[in-house]
């Protein structure tokens, strides 16, 4: 059975050296026999020694290659499906037991490229009989390399000779070995070998005689090169050019702390380089030399070194050095770019760019490391990042641990803010500590790295600004110390576990002793309490008292108020009220001042409350919260102030109803009605505003407040937010925003504005009233003498009343009325404007002016509620929408929409103009005429 199966090898064998073999008709049939002999025992040598291949034998495998061929060719699948057909017949053969070297061989020949189809029927046999000859080419340099057998230059000569395309030479072997060999292939200069002797050299970015460099950037090829050879040159040729911009790159010493230490990374990279560079220049010069002791050409056919090896040799390092010259050129200002590699002189283009440094060139070599598909630069990338960071880690050490910034130069993601005093004097929130807190270090988003993400580059700023502020702002530098030592740790890329977990207690630990000190040494959440009991209004009686004890003296000009008398109504104030009870730190901080004086102005418009904060709690309080709280107490001061003032003036009236306003009430008795209804009215508007603003306003935003402040994890942050949000809510909700421009251009009067104005108006109509009421007790008062008179003189036998006593019966003087009361006509706090008071002097007409005047102040104040309603009824707050319900519960109000009273207001003006223009035409009276409509329109403005 083995017989008949060698005999069936040797006679395939034999059949396959025929038809590739070419013929001879010159040459005798013994030379052609020995020929065919030798090219047989080659073939059956070749069979029994076989190469061992260099993939593993699977057969599926195979069969998988050859289908993905098979669908790449065609893109219809039938070819595919036909294949799967044949290989299940042939996996069913039980006689063939090679069936994956019949699979690999019928893959390995679909390679070869099929010879194109042409005219000359010879010239496609001569392409057939070539590619034939390759193929057993191959398959004889594969043997010799495998076997490791040296044959001697005979039969490799006979073998060459025995595959040439015109067959075997008519000379005898003896006698063609003695004449000179003619190469086939052009002589080309320099030589190959002569590349490869200086290519050690151009590797290493030195100039040598066939590859001189021109420049750090060019490398000059030989242009007598062929094609093919240039094409290889080039390949070379990058790895070089790159190796001598990264040298340059290494050997400079700008760039911080991480590019320093990516030069480190790099050098240590180009060392691994160089090292491959030494064991390839050995490998050329053992093969240089063998080519030198060799005769023949043959012997340097067996060279292991050519160009093209040495490129397959140095692909990987030219892929590392790729990376490192992208990483270069972002961390340098002037960056390199590779376009013009491939020309013949190879020049390199530079470009100026802005570089990279820090976080970003952290990112960038992260970015290789995480996303890149290959995992070559993925290993290369991990590789180098692993000592590039190692400076941000020490400086995120020092910044979570010690709470220092170890950075000199910019390249962490905290940066250091010097605070200018342009800045403070501008922005008056940038004082004090809240500058060192808010301003002194600031978080550069585009220099955190890759490798953390924004809330934890957030959370280690916070941490590192806590410990900065409870070292030199609170001045606790011991326990920082004392923590440094017991927490700290070393930090290095790779580790995230330890790294969040450190973090993660570093935040805690750091957060809970700022908290702690800012409540208990400190004391910030009773200064939060204080201002808003003094300064809010919150303590009761102590306004009241407060109020009560300064009334008399803040009548005065504001001229006339010496500092020293308010400080000790203030203190009498406290001492008199729950305010007592108090520490003696908050009591301290509390002080009464005056504000800028202004001519005509009284103590009332001048005076405040201040409370003083100090470092570092105005951190939290910060000078521009202090001008919010002063700007709230002014506004409640204010309300308080008409309060305390309509509340006397209606004990008054109600206190004088029962006595000398009831002996007068045959002649002024309506007028005491009209005046009540509307005093009970301004009070009821004032009572509910306060209302509406201390605990519909102050006391839900303290609530929120306090639940802000409260929160297990609430850091020093989170209090500024939260107090800042409590002040934005009093401010806005307490209706005192600013002043806002209309949809037409014009400025628009705030709610701010307008109570003021209401508030106006319920002053001077309290004058008014008083001024009523001077007038009622002097007419009360004239009665009486006139009723004494009259008792006297009929007690003398005399006639009761005169034709004088009856012209003061109709009349009384201004001086009875200056004697009725503390505010009469014409003096300084007349309800009347000078020239009421002297018409009505000169006329008798004192009580229609002062009706007028009542009048129109009543007018004018529900005008006004009107708009404030119409403005109420159209805010987006709910809370503000119900004050305008409540101030208006009965309708007694018509609300008015701005746009609509503006309108109202410009025929007015136009109907007042008009009138003007018809009264200067008349020819008598018409100064007093036009005195008197420019009085009235001065009024309605």
């Amino acid at each position: 059975m083995s017989d008949d199966r060698a005999k069936r090898i040797d006679d395939a064998l034999a059949s396959l050296v025929d038809s590739i073999i070419p013929t001879d008709p010159h040459e005798d049939e013994a030379t052609a026999d020995e020929r065919h002999d030798r090219a047989l025992d080659l073939a059956r040598d070749s069979l029994e020694s076989p190469i061992a291949p260099s993939i593993v034998s699977n057969a599926n495998h195979a069969s998988d290659l050859i289908k993905k061929k098979l669908i790449q060719e065609s893109s219809s699948p039938d070819k595919a499906i036909h294949f799967s057909n044949l290989y299940s017949r042939l996996l069913a053969q039980p006689v063939l037991s090679q069936k994956w070297a019949i699979l690999y061989l019928l893959q390995r020949l679909s390679h070869i490229e099929t010879p194109l189809e042409s005219q000359d029927n010879q010239r496609v046999s001569n392409t057939s009989i070539r590619g034939g000859r390759d193929i057993l080419h191959n398959s004889r340099d594969s043997f010799l390399a495998g076997s490791g057998t040296q044959r001697n230059g005979e039969s490799q000569s006979a073998f060459e000779d025995a595959f040439s395309t015109h067959g075997l030479p008519k000379m005898p072997a003896k006698d063609r070995a003695q004449r000179p060999e003619q190469p086939i292939d052009r002589e080309i200069s320099p030589s190959e070998n002569a590349l490869l002797h200086d290519l050690p050299y151009t590797l290493q970015g030195l100039s040598s005689t066939n590859l001189p460099f021109a420049s750090i950037s060019s490398l000059t090829l030989p242009p007598s090169l062929p094609p093919p050879t240039i094409s290889l040159l080039h390949a070379l040729a990058e790895p070089s050019l790159l190796y001598r911009g990264i040298a340059a790159f290494v050997q400079s010493s700008e760039g911080g702390l991480i590019g320093q230490s990516l030069r480190s990374a790099v050098s240590g990279e180009l060392r691994s380089y160089l090292g491959l560079v030494a064991a390839l220049e050995a490998e050329i010069r053992r093969s240089l030399k063998v080519v030198d002791d060799s005769v023949s050409s043959q012997d340097a056919r067996k060279a292991t070194v050519t160009l093209k090896r040495c490129v397959i040799w140095t692909r990987e390092a030219t892929m590392g050095l790729r990376l490192m010259s992208l990483v270069v050129e972002e961390s340098k200002s002037t960056t390199l770019h590779l376009h013009d590699i491939v020309t013949v002189d190879c020049k390199i283009v530079a470009n100026d760019t802005e570089g990279k440094q820090g976080g970003q060139l952290i990112s960038l070599i992260h970015g290789f490391s995480s996303s890149h598909g290959d995992p070559f630069v993925g290993v290369f990338a991990e590789r180098l990042i692993a000592h590039v960071t190692r400076p941000f880690y020490d400086m995120l050490r020092h910044w979570i641990y010690d709470g220092e910034l170890s950075d000199p130069f910019l390249e962490f993601f905290v940066s250091e803010q010097p605070v200018k005093e342009e800045d403070t004097r501008s922005d008056p929130r940038k004082a004090g500590a809240t500058s060192v807190w808010e301003d002194k270090y600031k978080l550069n988003e585009e220099m955190i790295p890759s490798i953390v993400t924004q809330d934890f580059a957030k959370k280690v700023f916070l941490i590192g600004k806590s410990l900065n502020f409870i070292r030199y702002g609170c001045g606790d530098s011991g326990w920082v110390e004392g923590y440094s030592k017991e927490a700290s740790k070393e930090l290095r890329y790779g580790d995230t576990a330890t790294l969040e977990a450190s973090i993660d207690e570093a935040y805690k630990t750091t957060m809970a002793r700022l908290i702690h000190l800012m409540a208990d040494k400190f004391k910030l959440f009773d200064h939060l309490t204080a201002l808003k009991k003094y300064l809010l209004l919150g303590q009761g009686d102590f306004i009241a008292l407060l109020m009560e004890t300064l009334s008399a003296y803040l009548d005065r000009p504001a001229n006339t108020l010496l500092r020293h008398n308010l400080t000790a109504q203030l203190e009498h104030a406290i001492v008199g009220s729950n305010a007592q009870f108090d520490s003696p730190d908050v009591l301290r901080r509390l002080d009464a001042r005056l504000l800028e004086l202004s001519h005509g102005e009284t103590g009332w418009d001048v005076f405040t409350l201040e409370y003083k904060i100090h470092a570092p709690v105005d951190v939290v309080i910060t000078p521009w919260g202090s001008k919010q709280y002063l700007k709230v107490f002014n506004f409640l001061w204010r309300v308080k102030r008409v309060e305390f003032a309509l509340g006397t003036t209606w004990r008054r009236c109600m206190t004088g109803a029962r006595g000398v306003l009831a002996s007068v009430a045959d002649k002024v008795g309506a007028d005491w009605k009209i005046a009540r209804c509307c005093i009970a009215e301004m009070i009821h508007f004032v009572c509910q505003l306060q209302y509406y603003i201390l605990f519909e306003v102050i006391e839900s935003s303290w609530d929120t407040l306090q639940l802000a402040i409260n929160k297990p994890e609430c850091t020093l942050d989170d209090l500024i937010e939260a107090h800042k949000k409590y002040l934005v809510a009093i401010t806005h909700k307490g209706l005192l925003g600013s002043v806002k421009a209309s949809s037409s251009g014009n400025r628009e009067d705030g709610f701010l504005s307008q109570l003021h104005e209401i508030l106006k108006i319920m002053l001077a109509y309290k004058d008014a009233v008083d001024g009523l009421y001077s007038f009622s007790v002097a007419e009360f008062t004239r009665r009486q003498e006139l009723s004494a008179k009259i008792e006297t003189r009929t007690a003398q036998g005399k006639w009761g009343i005169t034709e004088n006593d009856d012209d003061d019966l109709r009349s009384p003087s201004p001086a009875n009325i200056g004697r009725g009361g503390r505010n009469g006509l014409g003096g300084a706090d007349s309800p009347l404007l000078p020239s009421e008071v002297t018409s009505a002097n000169s006329e008798g007409q004192m009580l229609p002016a002062l009706k007028q005047r009542l009048q129109q102040l009543s007018t004018d104040f529900k005008a006004r509620v009107s708009v404030l309603l119409g403005d109420l009824a159209y805010q987006p707050d709910v809370d503000m929408r119900f004050l305008g319900v409540v101030m208006n519960f009965n309708d007694v109000y018509q609300p008015v929409r701005r746009k609509k009273r503006e309108k109202e207001r410009k025929d007015e003006r136009k109907d007042d103009k008009d009138k003007g223009t018809e009264k200067k035409a008349k020819p008598k009276g018409g100064s007093d005429t036009k005195s008197g409509e420019g009085k009235d329109g001065s009024e309605a403005h």
